[in-house]
Formats: structure tokens, C-alpha cells, sequence
């Protein structure tokens, strides 16, 4: 019976207000408000319901015609704080149009031109092996155009894309001062017909640049490890004040101190059982080993020699080096620049076979 009473007032009151001034449109738009709450409500049973960008619009705009008395009897699931939250949206969206400058922006940076990215693509697309940093420097260098790593990072994210290499290089120091020291090492590598070679390879650690190769079929003694040095510096005319080497037995023949004495070269041994003491040219190996020897085959002793002898050519001439400051070997010791070429008029050159290729001046 209380049901039925209180169904009979709520009648009575609906009549009064359709017969009120406005009644009708507060009716209806009371009736649209409860019944868009019954369909937020049968989202969800479990927890409250989210409200859409959608339902707080139709909640919004029907609010204004409903009578302020009867709007927080309505608002059973639409809080009176999303109203306020819409309405201040409202406002802040008509005061950003308001004091938003008409005029246009300072434009940003400008991104690279065409010609560049194609270059950045075609380099990475001939040498993959080659880092961010490598490709960088080396645009730098052929170009005269300075481009960070970030920038070829960018680029290549966007325009290249291919299975990603690993390998990672080591940080090397300072080099002592210019023409002072050179370091020597040994290492043996294996022929298509399973004979080993060894290589002896010496570099100078201020300009990074490999002064020469020496290759040996077979095992090593003392006089062949002479016989060696000579032939790596045949045709050398200033001769360092040092030169750095391990503590492999060979470097304590006697011959070979003599050797040292008449060139009047004095020998600085490295740490025992400690490689990173050895640097440059620890790094070098490494990179004559990842860059070329397990790229390309060699048959025996004289095309191992041939070979390397290009890759000298190519690391001291044309390899730019992070340590050298973007350039190659040769260009730290020459006064000279590099001739500079331009993004739309270059050409390809290849090196050691074209197992590289990097951009000249056409």
C-alpha cells in the first residue's frame, strides 16, 4: 500500500509540473536523465561504472533544463563533481582559444634533407656492420657535414631496417704523445686448408695507423720473429722513440734485443696476464678480426698478405676512428684536409674487394 501511495504522489507532482510554465521540458528531460542512468548502470554489476566522453555530455546538457531542486535528487550515479569537472573544462577550453597567440610558432630544428638521409641509408645498406657513431664520422668526413650519432640513430629507425648486428667495441684511451710508441703483437689465424698463419701486426698508438703486416706459415722461433719485424718496417724512416709489447717469450731473444739496440729503440713490456694493459693493439686484432678476417677466406700465406695489405690501405686511408676524432689514421698526421664531397654530386668507392663502400667527391 505505501508503494502504491507514494506512486500516486509522485503522479500527482508530475501533473503539477506539466501544468507549471516549463513543466513539460523538465519532465521529459528528468525522464531522459534517469533512463540514460539505467543504461550506465547495466554495464556493470561488479563496480562502479565509467563514465564515456559520450554519457557526460548527454549527462551535461540535459542537466541544464532540469530544475535545480530536482537536479541533485536525479543525480543518483552522475556526481555533482563531474558536472563541475565539465564545466571547468569548458572553461579552460574557452580561455586556451581566447589567449592562444594567432600567429605561427617558431619552427624547430629542421630535420635532415633528402639527400643526406639517402646517403645515411645507402652507407648503412652497403656496410651493416657499420655502428651509428661509425656511420656519423664517416659521413662527416667524406661531406664536411656535421652530424651527430642521435641524428643517424633517428634516421636509420625510420628509414632502414634490417636484422641488428651485435658486437661491441671497447673504450680505448689516449695515446702517450705523437711518434712516440708503437705497439706489436702476434696473433694466428687458420687457412681454408686448415694451416695456421700467424701475423705479426704493428700500429702507432698516437694516429691509430697500422705501419705494417708480416705473415709466417707455420710455428715460430726467434730468428723468424726477427725476420718478421723487418719486413713490417721496411721502408719505415723514423722509428719510434718505444715500442710496446707482451711477455711472450719470443720478444726475450737475443737477437731480437739487438735488433732493438740498432734500431735504438727501447722495448716497454705490458702487465703480465693482463690484456687490457695492451690496448691499442689488442683492439686492433680485434678489429681486423670482426671488420675482415671473418668475413673473407684466404688461401695460404701470400694471399693472407695480399689481403691485409688492403685492409691497411683501407683502415689508415679511408676507416674513419672514434679515437682520431672522426678522421682516419692518415689525416692525424697530414696537415691536409680531407676534399669534402657534396650530397647531390658523390660516388661509391669500394675497398678490399668491395667488402666496403663509402662516399667520395665524384
Amino acid at each position: 500500500m505505501r508503494g502504491i501511495a507514494l506512486l500516486c504522489i509522485h503522479a500527482l507532482a508530475t501533473i503539477l509540473k506539466l501544468v507549471g510554465p516549463g513543466g513539460a521540458r523538465s519532465v521529459v528531460a528528468e525522464s531522459l536523465l534517469l533512463k540514460h542512468q539505467l543504461l550506465i548502470l547495466n554495464r556493470s554489476r561488479q563496480r562502479a561504472p565509467n563514465l564515456r566522453l559520450g554519457d557526460r555530455v548527454v549527462a551535461g546538457v540535459l542537466a541544464g533544463f532540469i530544475r535545480p531542486a530536482r537536479l541533485f535528487r536525479s543525480a543518483v550515479v552522475l556526481k555533482p563533481s563531474t558536472l563541475m569537472r565539465f564545466h571547468r573544462s569548458l572553461v579552460r577550453r574557452k580561455y586556451q582559444w581566447i589567449f592562444t597567440p594567432k600567429t605561427k610558432r617558431k619552427p624547430g630544428p629542421k630535420s635532415p634533407s633528402a639527400e643526406l638521409v639517402e646517403a645515411i641509408v645507402e652507407m648503412k645498406h652497403r656496410n651493416p656492420r657499420f655502428g651509428c657513431r661509425r656511420i656519423a664520422e664517416q659521413i662527416s668526413f667524406a661531406f664536411g657535414i656535421e652530424i651527430d650519432k642521435d641524428i643517424v640513430r633517428r634516421v636509420l629507425a625510420q628509414h632502414f631496417r634490417s636484422n641488428p648486428s651485435g658486437g661491441a667495441s671497447r673504450l680505448t684511451f689516449l695515446g702517450h704523445s705523437k711518434d712516440s710508441l708503437w705497439s706489436l703483437d702476434l696473433f694466428r689465424c687458420e687457412s681454408l686448408f686448415l694451416r695456421s698463419h700467424w701475423v705479426m701486426v704493428v700500429m702507432d698508438q698516437y694516429s691509430r695507423r697500422i705501419i705494417g703486416f708480416a705473415v709466417h706459415a707455420g710455428a715460430l722461433d726467434g730468428a723468424t720473429v726477427c725476420r718478421m719485424l723487418g719486413q713490417t718496417i721496411s721502408g719505415v724512416e723514423d722509428f719510434p722513440a718505444a715500442l710496446s709489447t707482451d711477455h711472450d717469450p719470443l720478444f726475450e731473444f737475443h737477437r731480437w734485443q739487438a735488433n732493438l739496440r740498432v734500431l735504438g729503440v727501447s722495448e716497454i713490456k705490458s702487465v703480465p696476464y693482463a690484456p687490457m694493459s695492451h690496448p691499442f693493439v689488442e683492439r686492433l686484432i680485434g678489429t681486423i678480426w670482426r671488420e675482415f678476417l671473418d668475413q673473407i677466406p684466404f688461401w695460404h700465406s701470400r694471399d693472407l698478405e695480399r689481403k691485409l695489405d688492403q685492409f691497411r690501405d683501407y683502415y689508415n686511408d679511408a676507416r674513419t676512428h672514434h679515437g682520431c676524432s672522426g678522421v682516419t689514421p692518415s689525416a692525424t698526421t697530414n696537415t691536409g684536409r680531407n676534399q669534402a664531397a657534396k650530397l647531390n654530386d658523390y660516388r661509391w668507392k669500394t675497398h678490399c674487394r668491395g667488402l666496403f663502400e663509402l662516399p667520395i667527391a665524384a
